[in-house]
């Protein structure tokens, strides 16, 4: 079994955007009360005496937007401080990193994801919702001030929608030829935005590749991250271009991650919601870390079973009770 390592921590459920595959403009959301989020304290907690003992190595601090949870760069140095703590990443929608990006870096972050879906102001702005009105430049403020304050990598994520943003991929791609920048196109899911979904649907990655192939060229990358993109390169660029397949290229053979939200449920497939454990009610229920621990492991070695065999079965009523705001991503 591929070792699983990787944790996925939400912070919060909230966000200043409203992305229409995460929370879409008009849905009803019932945000986390602030007495059921789990504490900062509480997260180290569960880090030390429960994911770090049973093997993970790796983090990603995610949402909603991260950037919203107050004392933010305090956890980000408390994470980064850990001994046994090999990579420490955060993804965010970039829309507070201006102010942010030289305070997160000096607490010890290093690697960030930021969302890109659009390089169109007007466009992005459909996308993000949210009376996003000239959010573009900021965000676009946020990448330029990461990549000054020293990130590295640093990679823009895509959420390619069908009839939405398809026609921009190769101006995103070009991104990568001139600047270290890894640029990730990934498929439309079903979770959060069904509607959405059922309308659009997603366009296979390989159809994204062939257009970048017909514009410049496409090669192998040694580049490689620790998540589940398949990384190319546009020849003679000096960043790559990354493509996470989950519709239509099956990667849980080499799945190595598990997701806690901000309400302390863990989940060990994004597509499916079987075998959850409530790690927050367990702690503040004074449940021994052994048992924790057992638990955890436990479900570790039921995840290839969830992967494989009832991934496609997503949730017994066949909808999604969570958006991807409310899992973690």
């Amino acid at each position: 079994m591929n070792p699983i390592d990787y944790l996925r921590i939400s912070l919060i459920d909230r966000c200043n955007f409203r992305c229409q595959y995460c929370m879409p403009e008009g849905a009803e959301l019932d945000y986390i009360l602030q007495q059921d989020l789990l504490t900062t304290e509480e997260i180290l907690a569960l880090l030390q005496g429960v994911f770090i003992p049973v093997g993970f190595r790796k983090f990603r601090l995610t949402g909603g937007e991260p950037l919203l949870r107050p004392g933010v760069v305090d956890l980000v140095e408390a994470i980064a401080n850990l001994p046994e703590t090999e990579d420490l990443a955060l993804t965010t929608n970039g829309f507070l990193l201006p102010e942010m990006a030289q305070d997160l870096y000096n607490a010890g972050l290093r690697r960030l994801n930021i969302s890109l879906d659009s390089l169109n102001s007007a466009n992005f702005d459909k996308i993000i919702g949210n009376g996003g009105k000239s959010r573009w430049k900021r965000v676009w403020a946020g990448i330029q001030k990461a990549y000054e304050v020293g990130f590295s990598p640093l990679k823009l994520n895509v959420v390619v929608i069908p009839g939405v943003n398809e026609g921009e991929v190769l101006d995103l791609a070009a991104l990568s030829c001139d600047r270290p920048w890894h640029i990730r196109f990934i498929e439309f899911m079903p979770i959060g935005n069904p509607e959405l979904f059922g309308e659009r649907a997603w366009i296979p990655s390989e159809e994204l590749r062939q257009q970048i192939r017909a514009q410049w060229g496409l090669e192998a990358s040694q580049v490689q991250g620790n998540g589940p993109a398949d990384v190319f390169r546009i020849p003679g660029a000096q960043g790559t271009v990354g493509f996470i397949s989950q519709m239509s290229e099956c990667f849980c053979d080499r799945c190595n991650r598990m997701r806690l939200s901000a309400d302390g449920w863990l989940r060990p497939c994004l597509l499916n919601e079987t075998g959850q454990l409530n790690l927050k009610s367990a702690l503040r229920e004074g449940v021994s870390w052994s048992i924790l621990q057992q638990q955890v492991q436990d479900l570790i070695l039921l995840k290839p079973e969830i992967n494989f065999k009832l991934r496609d079965s997503g949730t017994e009523d066949g909808s999604y009770h969570r958006t991807m705001s409310q899992i973690g991503g």
